[in-house]
């Protein structure tokens, strides 16, 4: 399998204090370069970038996908299961309300996978989602 690359996102937020604490503190993303205008994160080595634009923040449209309602534009990660079940507990230790709770999706199939979706504070979808086996990520 070849190395993977860190990949790079900039996404709308209405505010960077919002996008600091909810980045920053509650899902423990260390903080990079900002300016008066934007913020980089790391988001598990991934390179995030809040950028101010009130107009474009959130998420607008859903598509169904196993029953479930998912925000059509969203991001995340893949993380290990024992990750994905801490983080869960840690959102909602901290009162987050999920757009979709933590549950097993697609069950008994080659995609089964735990997922998740939740809003930042500035409206913006979020999916964190982990496998069992984490070889099936891109199984048909």
């Amino acid at each position: 399998m070849a190395a993977l690359h860190p990949f790079h996102l900039a996404f709308p937020v209405t505010s960077l204090a919002k996008a600091r604490a909810f980045y920053g503190e509650l899902l423990g993303c260390p903080e990079g370069r900002s300016s008066d205008d934007w913020v980089d994160f790391d988001l598990y080595g991934h390179q995030i970038v809040a950028h101010l634009s009130a107009s474009e923040a959130g998420h607008h449209r859903t598509n169904e996908v196993d029953g479930d309602n998912v925000p059509v534009r969203h991001f995340g990660v893949v993380l290990s299961m024992e990750e994905w079940d801490a983080m869960a507990d840690k959102l909602r230790k901290a009162g987050t309300t999920f757009v979709i709770e933590p549950h097993i999706r697609f069950k008994g199939q080659v995609g089964e996978q735990a997922t998740m979706f939740f809003l930042d504070p500035c409206g913006n979808a979020l999916e964190f989602k982990a496998f069992a086996d984490p070889s099936r990520l891109f199984a048909k």
